[in-house]
């Protein structure tokens, strides 16, 4: 399931990524940083092409074909700042996988989008119908799943990743397609195993 797969990497760079949480001191851009590089490295020997990686706050960017040596390159070139606009980039890196859908152009296995974020969207709702109307697009369940990682401990953010977890299908999404994790849960995973969670939720 985890090969012949694309993984779509969306990293959150809005001002908040510059608190600096208890744990060792780090802020939770570096923090993100060390995330960001294991996960790249791992994907590498899935997807030896390197994947898509989005930095994101009002707006955002899009680097495609991504190696783990590439990943730092990216850091140095962005700072934490601005809003969280998480819609418009889920919105871009979905219309991404379905343009490719439709010229041929995805893997057998379909797509994993990994979101790292640390707090609450500028807009909830935005978010919400971004992710239900991509899976009314979808045709199995298991071609695209989208994972979210909080880096950072904000309760607010825990709980309307919680509703995208949970509350999608009901509020009238095809599939299941949504899965979180935080930060210290992921710490006791194997990125394997956090990117298989994704896959399977």
């Amino acid at each position: 399931m985890l090969d012949n797969r694309d993984y779509t990497l969306i990293i959150d760079k809005s001002g908040s990524m510059s608190t600096r949480d208890q744990i060792g001191n780090k802020s939770r851009w570096v923090v993100m940083q060390e995330s960001a590089f294991a996960l790249a490295s791992k994907c590498q020997e899935l997807d030896p092409d390197g994947m898509t990686v989005y930095v994101f706050s009002g707006r955002f960017k899009r680097y495609d074909n991504v190696t783990a040596d590439k990943v730092l390159q990216i850091f140095q070139e962005n700072d934490p700042s601005g809003r969280t606009d998480l819609a418009a980039v889920l919105q871009d890196a979905l219309a991404n996988y379905f343009h490719r859908k439709s010229t041929g152009n995805t893997k057998s296995n379909g797509e994993t989008i990994l979101v790292v974020t640390d707090g609450e969207p500028d807009d909830r709702k935005a978010v919400m119908k971004v992710i239900i109307e991509a899976s009314r697009k979808m045709e199995r369940d298991e071609e695209l799943a989208i994972s979210f990682i909080q880096v950072g401990r904000d309760a607010e953010a825990t709980k309307f990743l919680k509703v995208l977890d949970d509350e999608l299908q009901g509020a009238g999404a095809k599939f299941d397609l949504v899965d979180t994790i935080t930060i210290d849960e992921m710490e006791d995973m194997t990125l394997s195993e956090v990117l298989m969670n994704a896959i399977t939720d």
